[in-house]
């Protein structure tokens, strides 16, 4: 049952073998292992210790005691690192489980505590957007009835999920491309309404014939309002709310779909202003704008009002004049005419006869007597009803015809009109035949005439009397303009009339079906909205019909109000939610047993454990029986609450769990100092006895190791020899061994008594290191140092002899070395090497002027054989101009001359240096 509420209890994390953590106080969090070890889990301990896998074994101390004190600090070192790394691998399992443990307890048991943060977030934007309004009901007569609309479509746009597309029923997105109606400002995806339109076209279009086809502008509607567009206007490019701004950038600080610019849109209706409002969905508000106006009597002194409520009323009589030119308005203030007079007085007719009550709105009325008044002539009296004016001429007076209309007869009003005897010849009510009759009073007869008539369809014909219809019993078989039905109907002449069944077919929302007429295309979007209420009821969202199977329930600011299913008497307060209730999360305090201290852990009576040994299927087609994890009160952790412990060896009181209270180990090194008072002994925190000769904590017990090593006392500088005897306290006696050195020309090896090389100064050492022989190094001369082997660099003092010539080289002298170096002396030439330079410089100069006058002559001949050439002396066979250019003597002999005078230059500087030797 332990190692199940490991599982779940504590921080949900699983815990190795039967380490159980500690609260943190004092120094920190420790760890109990089984074997009544401890492991440190705090950088807040008295110090590092080895792990259990670093501890030091009797055999391990016994062989590190024989290695030397570098090693035993290389030891703890590595002690140290190994528990460092043992600690934070077991922090990063212990987070992991506890991570896993958390996670799975949470989709198991849904909260709607953890959408506090988003619910917080949306409160801050519901703020933001009524402060946004508010400055239009701050002054007079503001209506915050008419900012609904926009105030809505503003909070929808913030709202993840809510602005709809009726055409596809899907979310609209904040990257997504729209289009906005401009009669019911509803939002459409572009794709879905550039369909809806193109369909829309064709439609209506697709009766007409291809002669007619794209003549005219047939107009497309909105899904929801049915307000028609032009072709025209069909939207093909992304535009913001405004329309500034094409493609508006995606930004998470704007309204989605809007470019943050001021509107600046036209009120409806027009009032001279523009909008004020940044870039924003839906109607534009009322104009805030403030104006003086008067009422509508312009009785009372003009105030300022709003520029949206600019009309208003002082409530005072209005005063006109009414139609009936007797009485006045009686009406408060209002705007438009005034209404009808209300009263009632007595009135005569048209014609006088007849006075009754009526009301002054309607002083004009007639009765129904006939006028009767005697006609001019004077035989006949007026038959209309009572009527205003005159009565007018006797309608038998003057000249009238008879009834064919062909004959025209004067007679007094008292005569009928005869007949004139010739035929009637009026056309029938057939259309085709005329009256055969001589001239008759009262209409004709009907057409009894036999025609071959064709029925109303065209495709039958019959003999029979020209006044009688002719309709076939053939049905029509034409599609009506749903092209779903037929026709149907009995001798159809081609105009099928529309289809007059309802549609039927299911709309997008994939509840209702159409109510429309059977029709083409695209249903219009399901009209009808559902509610998505919370799990209480009491807080609701308006979807469109359909996206109440996508949209998640509204967040509901109620406490759920479900009993706790735990022994505590109230649960959690938490918002309302769906499903089961979160994991208490309040402490247990149950009264422990053994200890009498109350359990800390967090409520588990409804642990979620995994199910061991379940039934193993033996297929994929068998269902599992059980679930794989099941709730299950577990009993309560082991006490947690630190007991304050001293340590085996006493280095440290530490707190322990209450259940784990008994000696321990810290882990630590003994550390206590041996008798060589050189070392301390290297063995894990064990029990130490205390004995009369072995006073205070420092001092080393029969328990601790014996010091074993050899001396590792610091030797003098130089010395690299360790000390003979064995680990001791004291001074080492001094080194008596030979030390093999260099000179100081690093050629010979010299062997000195350690103890004398140590103990010497600096004038003795170079002494000790001196060989006695010559120094071998070169001087920056080149020569050989003169000096006996010696520390440093070489003097510079050469004395040896060297030879130094004049520039020319013909002069030289043996000279000191170091006087050389130090450009102390330098030999000038005489006037005999002067002498040699000027006759030299002169042979050159000769020869650079013979080259030249060489080159002047050559120039010259190409000259004269090119000029030859364009003469054109010689037309056919003409050959090479062959110029005749006489040689100097230089140019002849220069091959000899040359050398000749070479060496007798040569001959004349030997001569001359061979004098002066």
């Amino acid at each position: 049952m332990e190692a199940s509420w490991r599982q779940v209890a504590g921080g949900r994390g699983r815990a190795r073998g039967r380490a159980t953590a500690a609260p943190s106080s004092g120094n920190g969090i420790h760890l109990r292992g089984a074997g009544g070890g401890r492991e440190k889990g705090s950088v807040g301990a008295a110090g590092p210790g080895p792990s259990s896998r670093g501890a030091a074994t009797p055999a391990a101390a016994g062989s590190s005691a024989r290695r030397s004190p570098a090693g035993a600090e290389a030891l703890q070192t590595s002690v140290a690192c190994a528990e460092l790394m043992s600690q934070r691998k077991f922090e990063e399992i212990k987070k992991a489980n506890q991570a896993a443990a958390k996670k799975l307890v949470e989709e198991h048991f849904s909260s709607s505590s953890e959408e506090e943060g988003d619910e917080d977030f949306e409160g801050k934007r519901g703020k933001i957007v009524a402060n946004t309004f508010t400055s239009y009901t701050t002054q007079t007569d503001g209506d915050m009835h008419e900012l609904e609309r926009t105030r809505q479509y503003v909070h929808e746009a913030f709202q993840a999920g809510a602005m709809t597309c009726l055409i596809c029923i899907a979310s609209v997105k904040r990257n997504q491309a729209v289009w906005s109606c401009s009669g019911c400002f509803c939002i459409f995806h572009m794709p879905c309404i550039q369909k809806w339109a193109k369909d829309s076209q064709f439609l209506v279009s697709s009766p007409l014939t291809d002669d007619d086809f794209g003549k005219r502008d047939y107009p497309w509607p909105c899904p929801k309002c049915r307000f028609e567009y032009k072709r025209s206007d069909t939207p093909s490019r992304y535009y913001c709310y405004c329309g500034k701004v094409e493609d508006p950038p995606l930004d998470p600080w704007l309204v989605p779909h809007s470019c943050g610019q001021v509107c600046e849109r036209e009120f409806k209706p027009p009032c001279g202003h523009k909008c004020l409002l940044l870039c924003h969905p839906g109607p534009c508000p009322p104009c805030p704008k403030m104006v003086t106006t008067t009422c509508y009597c312009k009785k009372a002194k003009p105030i300022p009002r709003r520029c949206s409520t600019k009309e208003w009323s002082c409530q005072l009589p209005c005063g006109r004049k009414l139609l009936c030119g007797q009485h006045k308005c009686e009406n408060p203030c209002h705007a438009g005419n005034c209404l009808p007079c209300p009263r009632v007085s007595r009135q005569k007719c048209v014609c006088g006869k007849q006075v009754a009550e009526r009301s002054c709105a309607s002083p004009l009325w007639q009765c129904d007597q006939v006028c009767g008044k005697t006609l001019p002539c004077g035989n006949h009296t007026c038959e209309q009803v009572c009527h205003v004016g005159a009565c007018g001429e006797c309608p038998r007076s003057g000249k009238r015809f008879c009834p064919c209309l062909k004959s025209k007869f004067s007679l007094p009003c008292t005569e009928d009109v005869p007949t004139c005897g010739d035929s009637c010849d009026k056309v029938l009510e057939c259309g085709i035949h005329r009256c055969s009759q001589r001239c008759h009073r009262g209409p004709c007869e009907t057409c009894r005439q036999e025609v071959e008539k064709h029925c109303r369809c065209g495709k039958h014909t019959k003999r029979m009397p020209c006044h009688k219809p002719y309709l076939c019993e053939t049905k029509c078989v034409k599609m009506r303009d749903c092209q779903k039905h037929q026709c149907r109907r009995k001798c159809c002449p081609g105009n099928c009339p529309p289809c007059d069944q309802n549609c039927g077919r299911t709309l997008g929302c994939r509840n209702h079906k159409c109510p429309s007429v059977c029709h083409r295309g695209s249903c219009y979007p399901c009209p009808e909205t559902v509610d998505v209420k919370c799990n209480c009821g009491n807080t609701k969202v308006t979807v469109p019909c359909g996206r109440e199977r996508t949209t998640r329930p509204p967040k509901c600011k109620e406490q759920c109000s479900r009993p706790p299913t735990c022994h505590h008497t109230s649960q959690e307060k938490h918002r309302c939610h769906f499903g089961s209730c979160p994991p208490c999360h309040q402490p247990c305090q149950k009264v422990l047993e053994k200890c009498g201290h109350l359990c800390p852990a967090p409520c588990h009576d409804q642990a979620l454990i995994k199910q061991i040994g379940r039934h193993q299927p033996t297929g994929p087609w068998e269902q599992p029986l059980e679930p794989e994890f099941i709730q299950t009160a577990l009993p309560c952790p082991p006490c947690q609450v630190p007991i304050p412990i001293e340590c085996l060896g006493k280095h440290e009181v530490s707190p322990l769990p209450c259940h784990a209270v008994g000696p321990y180990s810290c882990k630590r090194v003994c550390g206590r100092t041996l008798g060589c008072q050189n070392h301390t002994c290297m063995k894990e925190c064990h029990k130490v006895t205390e004995i009369d000769t072995c006073v205070g904590k420092n001092k080393a017990g029969p328990e601790c190791l014996q010091c074993e090593e050899g001396c590792s006392k610091s030797r003098p500088l130089g010395c690299p020899h360790p000390c003979v005897l064995p680990c001791h306290p004291g001074e080492c006696p001094p080194c008596v061994q030979m030390l093999r050195i260099k000179c100081h020309c690093k050629i010979t090896s010299l062997y000195v008594e350690c103890r004398k090389i140590t103990t010497a100064d600096v004038n003795e050492k170079n002494l000790l290191s001196c060989c006695k022989n010559q120094c071998p190094k070169e001087l920056p001369c080149g020569h050989r140092c003169k000096e006996m082997c010696h520390p440093g660099e070489c003097p510079f003092n050469c004395n040896q002899k060297v030879k130094l010539r004049c520039p020319c080289k013909r002069i030289k002298k043996e000279l000191q070395c170091n006087k050389v170096r130090e450009n102390q002396i330098s030999i000038e030439c005489d006037t005999t090497c002067k002498e040699m330079r000027r006759k030299a410089s002169e042979i050159k100069e000769a020869e650079a002027k013979a080259a030249l006058e060489e080159e002047k002559r050559r120039q010259q001949a190409e000259l004269e054989a090119f000029e030859n050439r364009l003469k054109g002396r010689r037309k056919k066979n003409r050959k090479k101009d062959e110029v005749a250019v006489e040689l100097t003597l230089w140019q002849k002999y220069r091959y000899y001359l040359l050398p000749a005078c070479t060496l007798v230059v040569l001959v004349f500087a030997w001569y001359i240096v061979h004098d002066e030797a």
